[in-house]
């Protein structure tokens, strides 16, 4: 599978940095992609940890919103954090694109993480 990174854009919510997407290369998902994981800054701007959402659908009842994960553990609790790992992983390797003195000249529209 691919880890695609897309960097947001201005109209974006605040403190969001891009979206990631996972392309999936091998097996019976060949050829399809999972959408809707986010890239977010620390709240409060301070040097915490940069946090992942992962695709969920938004629903309503009694006029209360809810949100319903599309992506969720079976048993373990923590099964998320190898794929959040991998998501932040690839993201590093885009800014490191877009430090002064990489080898490109123009900043990537995007970068892919293979695993």
């Amino acid at each position: 599978m691919v880890v695609r990174i897309l960097p947001s854009d201005s109209s974006t919510p605040v403190g969001k940095i891009a979206d990631a997407e996972i392309v999936f290369e091998d097996g019976v998902l060949s050829g399809l992609k999972l959408v809707g994981f986010s890239i977010w800054e620390p709240r409060g701007g301070g040097n915490g940890r940069r946090n992942v959402t992962f695709p969920a659908r938004t629903y309503s009842v009694n006029g209360e919103r809810r949100t319903f994960a599309l992506l969720r553990p079976v048993v373990d609790s923590t099964a998320q954090e190898p794929l959040r790992a991998l998501i932040l992983q690839a993201h590093a390797e885009y800014e490191k694109q877009l430090a002064p003195g990489a080898p490109s000249e123009e900043a990537p529209a995007e970068t892919v993480q293979t695993v």
